[in-house]
């Protein structure tokens, strides 16, 4: 490899890590997030989006609370963007956990052997979950970090990739959202 292609292949890696810093952290407010007080087009409203056969990390069944504001982050300890914004949805989390309305589901397909030596070594306070099984269609997808937030079966917002999720366009879409419950 020359100099020149040297220079030119660094040059690439940079734009290419610059690119994912704006879009994980600093994109325009309001970008990925849905309206508050509409769902998703064309995802019907339907129970359809909560989830079944979620365990806690000790294995006992979890039933998603259905009358709640509710919070879903599907994540793995392995993946680089969902380490990057894991402190932001403590932050979050942190604001919310004493309010009723709301619940928080940090969901892993990896078994708890992996992940609670993670969450101890990161000090990371947060209910997470474990889940074995195909996604709801409207929760399917390859990428993670997903994201969904949820009221009554509708999906409020959804991102894919990682984000800063105590910004304040967020919290200003749960506090909309709370009010009206």
């Amino acid at each position: 490899m020359t100099a020149v292609s040297k220079k030119i292949f660094v040059l690439v890696l940079v734009l290419m890590a610059a690119g994912a810093i704006y879009y994980a952290f600093l994109k325009p407010a309001g970008q990925g997030v849905g309206t508050a007080g509409s769902a998703i087009p064309g995802v019907e409203e339907t129970s359809s989006v909560y989830l079944s056969s979620l365990t806690d990390l000790e294995g006992k069944p979890v039933a998603m609370d259905q009358e709640k504001l509710v919070f879903i982050n599907v994540w793995a300890t392995w993946c680089g963007p969902c380490n990057m914004e894991m402190p932001g949805i403590q932050k979050l989390y942190d604001k919310y956990k004493s309010n009723e309305k709301v619940a928080f589901y940090i969901i892993s397909d990896e078994d708890a052997e992996t992940v609670n030596p993670f969450i101890s070594r990161k000090g990371y306070q947060l209910p997470f979950y474990q889940y074995a099984g195909a996604y709801p269609p409207a929760l399917d997808g390859n990428a993670i970090p997903r994201t969904y937030i949820i009221y009554k079966g509708k999906i409020l917002t959804q991102e894919i990739g990682a984000s800063q999720w105590d910004r304040p366009e967020i919290t200003a879409l749960i506090d909309k959202h709370l009010s009206e419950i």
